[in-house]
Parts: structure tokens; C-alpha cells; sequence
């Protein structure tokens, strides 16, 4: 059983929905296991997952352990609607101030700890925990929300007329370099893919099917989606719009910048030179 973890949010439902529903079907038996970033990385790198959509930042942490799958990414060339800095001052005043991070991101939070330090040059106060907007700001100036939390944390913000101030993470990175930001990555454990290799190159092509397919048939994406969180049609509409999926040299070259302020920041141990990719050398998936 080849066991595949599934981030529980809705920027994932293109690829996830035709695998649940039947549409897609593997040819292989899989197991497919949910949970929010932050839990499915933990999982993967113990090896209770043989693959996953793995945080950008945790792949430059142990590049060794995994291959990148050529397939899908999570991915926004500018404004993502769902990695949100909600704020009660300017980005720009945040010196000293404390900003709440959510306990579910590990890219998100490194993302924002790169922007703060090299674009805004502020260097704030952090602390994690549970992502609840109300709760973190009782006892911050700033919280940092991501997924279906930040998406729902924005529209009650808007509906109640909420005076915050509200910094879309995926934009700021455009603005500051003018490349996309890919959030996530699937990938699959150099172990399992060297011992197993014509399943993993069946992965790569399972994944690359699931998207093709859920991106087809967006509509019922769509409709899945408003069904599962309540939220309006409106924002599910926007949010389908901002999300990119394909893997190609332009996440490549973001990867390794977005790498190379990680590593000036000490968020990574050592930099991120190259990119090991499944089928570059060993075939094609």
C-alpha cells in the first residue's frame, strides 16, 4: 500500500477530488491520508508516507530525503487569496511588534519571515499557535493564516468591516521578486522511489492525470468545494483563478531563490543549489 498525503485544504481539490470520487483510479494500491501541512510533513519524514505534497521549505531542509515529482505544484504567480498576514498596523510598523503564526505552515511562515526581514525591514516578535484569527490577535498586532482558515478569516473580516490591515503573502513575494511562489511540492521518498521505481514514475503519471483531469472538470471542483466550506461563490470563483498547478522552470528558478533567502535567514542549514527531480536521470515518468 502506498500510502499518499493529502493537505486538507481546497488549493489541493483539483488533484485529490478525481482520485476520492473514482474518476481517476491507480493502478496501484492507495492510501490516501489528510491533514493540514505541518502534520503531513511530520508524517513523511518519519516515513509514515511514502509520498506527499511536501512544504517547499522542508524539501531544502532534507533535500536528501526526497525526489520532486514533475507533476503538480501549489503554486500562485502573484496574489494567492489564501496565505494572509492580517494585521492591526502597516506592514511596514511592525519592529518589535508580536505577530501569531499559524501552527498548520511551515513555507508560509518562512515566506513571511523572508519578507519582513528583506522587503519591509522590520524584524517582529514571533510566536506560534492554534489558527484562530480573534484569539491571535488578542495577544498580537499581526496573525498569519493560511488555506481554508485564512480564506473564511478574510471573507468574516470583510463582512463584519473589520478595520486590518490585510498583506497577501503570494503578492508581496511577486512584488519583492517578481517570480511565483510554489507553497507545496509532491514528493516521494528517495528510498521508496530507488526500491520502487516503476510505481513511483506510476505516481508521476497518477498525479499528472488527477490535475489534468480536476482542472477539466472545475466546475464540480467548484461545487465541491462551496459544499465542504460554506464559503461564497464568489470567493471560491477568485480563489480557483489566482491557484497554478504545473511544474516548469519558472518554479524552478523561484524554488532556488526563495531557497537562497531562506538560507541567508538561517531557516535552512545549508543552500539549496540544484533540484533533484524524478525522471531527470532516471527515466521518464
Amino acid at each position: 500500500m502506498l500510502r499518499l498525503g493529502w493537505v486538507d485544504y481546497l488549493n489541493c481539490l483539483p488533484i485529490y477530488y478525481p482520485l476520492e470520487r473514482g474518476e481517476i483510479k491507480p493502478p496501484f494500491p492507495l492510501e490516501l491520508v489528510k491533514g493540514v501541512p505541518t502534520e503531513l510533513n511530520r508524517l513523511y519524514l518519519a516515513g509514515e508516507l511514502q509520498a506527499t505534497p511536501l512544504s517547499s521549505i522542508e524539501y531544502a531542509r532534507q533535500p536528501e530525503v526526497s525526489y520532486i515529482l514533475p507533476g503538480p505544484v501549489i503554486a500562485a504567480d502573484g496574489r494567492v487569496g489564501s496565505i494572509l498576514l492580517f494585521s492591526r498596523l502597516p506592514v511596514t510598523e511592525l519592529e518589535g511588534a508580536k505577530v501569531a503564526l499559524t501552527s498548520a505552515s511551515a513555507t508560509s511562515v518562512a515566506l513571511l519571515k523572508i519578507l519582513l526581514t528583506f522587503y519591509y525591514h522590520v524584524e517582529p516578535e514571533y510566536w506560534v499557535c492554534p489558527p484562530v484569527l480573534e484569539d491571535m490577535l488578542q495577544a498580537a498586532e499581526a496573525a498569519l493564516l493560511i488555506g481554508d482558515d485564512a480564506l473564511r478569516a478574510h471573507e468574516e473580516v470583510k463582512c463584519k468591516g473589520e478595520k486590518l490591515y490585510v498583506l497577501d503573502l503570494g503578492g508581496a513575494w511577486k512584488e519583492f521578486t517578481g517570480e511565483k511562489m510554489v507553497f507545496a511540492l509532491f514528493t516521494v521518498r528517495a528510498d521508496f522511489a530507488e526500491r520502487d521505481p516503476e510505481r513511483t514514475t506510476s505516481l508521476a503519471r497518477l498525479l499528472l492525470e488527477a490535475k489534468d483531469w480536476g482542472l477539466r472538470h472545475l466546475q464540480k471542483v467548484k461545487e465541491a468545494a462551496q459544499a465542504s466550506t460554506g464559503l461564497s461563490p464568489e470567493v471560491i470563483e477568485d480563489y480557483f483563478t489566482l491557484l497554478r498547478y504545473e511544474w516548469d522552470e519558472a518554479c524552478r528558478r523561484s524554488l532556488l531563490l526563495f531557497y537562497d533567502y531562506a538560507y541567508k535567514l538561517g531557516l535552512v542549514e545549508e543552500r539549496v543549489k540544484s533540484l533533484r527531480v524524478w525522471g531527470e536521470g532516471f527515466g521518464t515518468p
